[in-house]
């Protein structure tokens, strides 16, 4: 109608940046409702730079408003060296790219921790109801890396901020546990819970229990396997199906020392407002997940068990969490500045 402005739509640019993969979103941003209109997946390890894959990802698409990217890395003063690749991402350098101001990059579970309350019921599997409270929350994930949030809860809403958490000492509970670490240390020096709980840390948890010569050899079927697929997933396959005790030992470790992360981090923060398990291990473990290893090792606490155990654990089983949280930060950046 004449005499009535509207705005025109913007488009909004938002991206997961991970050590394995990244995926981009652009969404149209008009009347306080947001549309996708494309998404693509890289594979990171192929490009030598973030820029190089927007070039690619935004040839021949409209001009965008404003971007955020959720980086699995270190943010310091709009710098981050990507921890697992050989990556270092500037916010000068992006918004020169995009030729555009308003540009955020942000940790990548900062993202997660913005996308999770953009989610929906039947977006979380639970694995302790626990008693919901305000307060504090944290999100750990295990993937190609282990991220860490803290969801601080400031009297009126949750604010995200970003841990390296994931990088201190790993800290074993029981002598296979101390076998574990004394075969990371003998190897890497450092033992960080990253070395532990990733894809890769599954796999160093299957070669520790695999030279201790305790369980079952691994027979040829399986080294062959193990050497055409992703070992991780082997593993998990292996163990869901029950062909072979090294594989479900070590992945029975896996899952008990990463319920154990979890209440150490429900301890250090006070998240009596839950933890939240994301990262792209968990939804494919789930059923181990579920069958009380988590847990049992979770509420281990000694004194504080009784607390612990009233904390809401739930898992993330939507993998675009992280994209929701950048772009829902993207949104916010078109009312600033």
């Amino acid at each position: 109608m004449a005499g009535i402005k509207t705005k025109a739509p913007r488009m909004v640019l938002a991206g997961d940046i991970g050590g394995t993969k990244t995926r981009l979103t652009v969404f149209c941003y008009e009347q306080q409702q947001c549309r996708l209109t494309i998404e693509k997946t890289f594979h990171s390890k192929d490009y030598p730079s973030l820029e190089v894959i927007l070039r690619e990802f935004l040839r021949g698409q409209e001009k965008i408003a404003s971007a955020c990217f959720g980086i699995a890395g270190p943010v310091t003063s709009g710098i981050v060296k990507t921890t697992n690749l050989p990556w270092v991402i500037d916010i000068q350098s992006i918004q020169k790219e995009l030729s555009i101001k308003k540009v955020e990059i942000i940790n990548d579970l900062v993202a997660n921790a913005y996308g999770i309350f953009l989610l929906k019921k039947r977006d979380f599997d639970v694995l302790n109801t626990g008693e919901m409270k305000k307060g504090n929350a944290a999100l750990l994930s295990a993937g190609t890396g282990l991220g860490e949030a803290i969801l601080f809860w400031d009297g009126k809403q949750y604010v995200p901020s970003p841990s390296e958490g994931g990088h201190v000492e790993f800290g074993p509970k029981n002598k296979l546990e101390i076998e574990l670490f004394q075969y990371l240390f003998d190897r890497f020096g450092h033992v960080s819970y990253e070395r532990v709980l990733s894809g890769k840390g599954l796999l160093h948890i299957y070669q520790s229990l695999k030279e201790s010569k305790r369980y079952s050899s691994e027979p040829e079927w399986l080294s062959k396997k193990m050497e055409q697929e992703d070992p991780a997933a082997v593993i998990s396959e292996m163990a869901q199906q029950k062909r072979n005790k090294l594989c479900v030992k070590a992945l029975d470790m896996f899952v008990s020392i990463y319920g154990a992360a979890a209440g150490n981090l429900a301890l250090q923060v006070m998240a009596i407002g839950g933890i939240y398990i994301g990262g792209g291990i968990a939804p494919k473990i789930i059923w181990k997940l579920k069958d009380g290893t988590f847990m049992e090792a979770f509420k281990d606490k000694g004194r504080f068990s009784g607390m612990v155990a009233t904390i809401p654990v739930k898992v993330i089983m939507n993998d675009r969490t992280a994209l929701l949280g950048a772009a829902r930060y993207a949104m916010e950046l078109l009312g600033q500045r």
